[in-house]
């Protein structure tokens, strides 16, 4: 569920740089939250 979330919202950020179309640092905060996820996963040993 972490991993989905964690790709989705980088998803949406690289969406969000491409087009130029970003809501301030709120995208930038949502990267954030996604590579501490992503890391947090690696760290449980979970699966990639």
């Amino acid at each position: 569920m972490l991993e989905t979330i964690a790709i989705l919202v980088l998803i949406l950020w690289l969406a969000g740089v491409i087009t130029s179309y970003t809501l301030g640092g709120f995208i930038h905060l949502l990267l954030v939250v996604a590579i501490v996820m992503f890391l947090i996963r690696v760290i449980q040993g979970g699966k990639l």
